[in-house]
């Protein structure tokens, strides 16, 4: 008997924030991405509900961003277990250490993002929901929930150069050389021409 709002207004130009480099263009993408309705949220208690949790950011900001607008409490919804492994059959995910749910209980989760209480999906029943699609699949790619990665190859050695390569600070220090490299590049362009 509870009433399905809308309280946020997303902009569908920005893209996926969980994937852009860097926490501090994250954050600034969370609330380019999204706009609270005040009206929504002003001295209500909300059940905000999203396809699931990576990073964190955007679920903390969104529950910042109802605070703000005057929400009572806020709970939070997953509609996908933790994502506690990184994915590495061609998704940009951070590395495990990267991931809020690496490592840590729901309520340890919650508190991180703000929310009075987290409310994630089972993954024994999620499978059960996808396979009524078709029963002739026995297994799905879980990885991102259980570590169990289905290709059979997939070690501690191949997850840590996957880290080095995909964490934040791997990531910054790409950025740094190429800026050097290019600052390198206008110099010597800058001399010829003199």
């Amino acid at each position: 008997g509870i009433k399905y709002r809308e309280g946020f207004i997303k902009n569908r130009y920005i893209a996926r924030t969980f994937i852009m480099p860097g926490q501090a263009l994250r954050r600034k993408s969370v609330r380019q991405k999204l706009n609270a309705i005040d009206l929504e949220f002003e001295g209500k208690n909300v059940l905000l509900v999203d396809d699931s949790i990576v990073r964190g950011t955007t679920s903390s900001q969104i529950i910042q961003m109802a605070r703000e607008a005057g929400a009572k409490r806020v709970y939070f919804a997953s509609a996908a277990p933790p994502v506690a492994f990184p994915n590495v059959y061609g998704i940009d995910m951070p590395s495990a250490d990267e991931l809020i749910g690496y490592n840590r209980t729901v309520d340890e989760i919650g508190e991180l993002i703000g929310a009075d209480k987290i409310i994630y999906q089972d993954l024994d029943a999620l499978v059960e929901a996808a396979r009524k699609g078709n029963m002739a699949i026995p297994r799905f790619d879980l990885s991102c929930f259980d570590g169990q990665y289905v290709t059979g190859d997939v070690n501690e050695s191949y997850l840590n150069r996957i880290e080095a390569l995909r964490s934040d600070e791997a990531k910054a220090e790409r950025a740094a050389s190429q800026n050097a490299l290019s600052d390198l590049h206008n110099s010597e362009q800058e001399m010829s021409a003199d």
